[in-house]
């Protein structure tokens, strides 16, 4: 047998395994390094997050990235250099926490990268009837393999729509083995630059599972605090609780197709842009909004749509916990305006489950590469947009 292959042998039925989990968001603030022990796999996964790390992307690496992400008409010489140029660099970032961590690259058996995503395009964007959905990562992982010495899993969602789905969202693939609860039933919410949530039923059966979508996060605040103040994003949600929310412009934002549409369902930046509010504004006659209304506005359609989705989904006469990730937990005039829109649901962060809610989709990752190695795929019934599949694609450095 091949060495590469004896050594996947070799991984999959060691009693623990540690497994470096990478996750760069649409936000682009930096790429997520988290290390993970696991025993078992599926049901019966037990999880470690021994090192946790975010290394912030200076302006000009999110300026390279920039050039492509979400946008149709690129430079593709610039795009066929960023694939290799990102996996070196994510590679390198990797060797460089391990060596912080004081851990030698040989300890670790497995590097699972989700990549930078650049562009998103379920059917329902796209709307070309001939073409399937597609997503698109870079930061190829034959160069995080080679640059690391480790063993890596890359382009995880290309799977997920091979098998019907549109690439994302992919927490529930994790959030099922590692938070479900008998008798508790769960929603992970996640507030990266787009939100995304799972239903985590008390019942535990897989079929009842769900995930969608919901529209943006933080993306459409962080690109108006880029735009007008040169700042990432509203650090303590200062800008937005300063400013007045404009239902006018809140109901022009609220009425594209995408939030009509049946569940499950995912978007990006592609939709949810700077040219998405200008039209916004313009039908509404809100094009003078001072910015911190706009961006006051702005965090509050990210609430409504997060809290509207959640109360299509959920059951008026069962009890919910809510369960946050993602930056947006921490901008308060984000928390406080979901508070006010779904008082009856407790909200805590993933932090009181054992996950640092910052970690979580790095670690998410991690799940998913412990499951293509070791385990059997889940059976999520036939429901559209939550295929029974394992993910992603293996690297050997050698």
């Amino acid at each position: 047998m091949n060495a590469n292959l004896s050594k996947l042998v070799e991984i999959a039925q060691k009693p623990t395994r540690r497994i470096i989990g990478l996750m760069s968001g649409t936000s682009m603030d930096g790429l997520d390094i988290a290390l993970c022990r696991f025993s078992g796999h599926g049901a019966k996964t037990t999880l470690t997050l021994e090192k946790f790390d975010t290394i912030s992307f200076g302006d000009d690496i999110k300026d390279e990235i920039r050039r492509v992400f979400a946008k149709k008409e690129i430079d593709f010489q610039h795009l066929c250099l960023l694939n290799p140029w990102v996996g070196n660099l994510h590679g390198k970032l990797v060797l460089d926490c391990l060596k912080k961590w004081q851990i030698d690259p040989q300890d670790i058996d497995v590097v699972a990268s989700h990549g930078q995503t650049v562009f998103h395009a379920p059917k329902i964007l796209h709307r070309l009837d001939k073409y399937p959905n597609a997503t698109l990562q870079i930061g190829d992982g034959d160069h995080i393999a080679v640059t690391t010495g480790i063993i890596t899993l890359s382009d995880f969602r290309q799977k997920h729509c091979a098998a019907g789905g549109e690439g994302a969202p992919l927490a529930v693939y994790g959030d099922y083995f590692i938070f479900s609860k008998k008798d508790e039933n769960r929603i992970m919410l996640n507030m990266g630059g787009i939100a995304n949530f799972t239903y985590l039923p008390g019942s535990l059966n897989a079929q009842e599972v769900f995930v969608t979508d919901t529209g943006p996060g933080n993306t459409l605040i962080d690109a108006f605090m880029r735009k007008f103040f040169n700042l990432p994003y509203d650090k303590d949600g200062k800008v937005a609780l300063s400013g007045h929310v404009n239902q006018s412009l809140l109901d022009a934002l609220k009425k594209d197709a995408f939030f009509k549409g049946p569940f499950p369902k995912t978007t990006g930046p592609e939709l949810f842009s700077l040219e998405y509010v200008r039209i916004a504004q313009q039908r509404s006659n809100t094009t003078s909004l001072s910015p911190e209304d706009l961006v006051a506005t702005l965090t509050q359609f990210s609430a409504e749509t997060i809290a509207e989705a959640i109360l299509k989904v959920c059951q008026k006469d069962q009890e919910y916990h809510l369960y946050l990730s993602g930056g947006g937990m921490h901008n308060p005039a984000l928390i406080k305006a979901l508070r006010k829109l779904l008082p009856d649901f407790p909200m805590d962060a993933t932090d009181s489950l054992g996950i640092s809610g910052d970690a979580k989709e790095a670690v998410l990752f991690a799940i998913l590469a412990n499951e293509t190695l070791c385990g059997n795929n889940l059976d999520f019934g036939t429901r559209e947009g939550v295929p029974s599949v394992s993910m992603g694609k293996i690297s050997f450095p050698n």
